[in-house]
């Protein structure tokens, strides 16, 4: 099993972890930011914290793992490799709130499907895919993370697992202490990688 301590040196090593004034998926803003494509970039460093989150699974036998877009669909994948299960993934409904199964994908009537997703702050992307799930009447037999950035603040109603729980700040635009001082707004993923020279 991989340690939080362990989970942490990663994110830091692969320059994950960044300070600032950000907006993030939730509309919170947050003078933090984990920016999990930088460790999704390395295939080995995402397998072995799928292994924890496959070890962690294996007692609630699912079948299927479903994770969200876009993070959320590699860890899918790889879980499911390691447990040799089939991977599908929930993307945002089309001109309304929360997540649905498209290209094809079905899951049948009581079928047990473990949830995976990146990074959670407030739960919104993993609810809305376990949502999306029980509509189709499977069962959720869990959630797991790699990183609650909640401090356990989010909770969810079937049995959770994160890697690495933190408690970083999440405010309302309206509440934030970085815009009362005039710090700029940074949307991340909207940053371009650096010209290769």
């Amino acid at each position: 099993m991989v340690t939080p301590r362990e989970v942490e040196r990663i994110f830091h090593e692969a320059g994950a972890f960044r300070e600032g004034h950000f907006v993030l998926a939730s509309g919170k803003h947050s003078p933090g930011y984990l920016e999990k494509f930088q460790v999704l970039q390395w295939p080995v460093r995402t397998a072995m914290l799928c292994a924890d989150i496959a070890e962690w699974a294996r007692s609630l036998a699912p079948r299927t793992i479903a994770g969200p877009t876009t993070g959320g669909i590699i860890i899918a994948h790889e879980v499911g490799r390691q447990m040799e299960l089939r991977a599908v993934y929930a993307e945002r409904t089309l001109g309304a709130r929360g997540r649905e199964f498209r290209r094809g994908f079905e899951i049948g009537s009581g079928e047990r499907v473990l949830v995976v997703d990146d990074i959670m702050t407030t739960g919104g992307s993993v609810q809305e895919t376990i949502d999306a799930i029980r509509a189709k009447g499977a069962q959720v037999v869990g959630a797991a993370v790699f990183v609650d950035r909640s401090g356990g603040a989010a909770t969810l109603d079937v049995p959770m697992h994160a890697l690495w729980t933190l408690d970083m700040p999440a405010y309302a635009p309206g509440e934030c202490p970085q815009c009362a001082a005039g710090v700029p707004l940074t949307k991340p993923g909207t940053t371009p990688a650096p010209v290769a020279r």
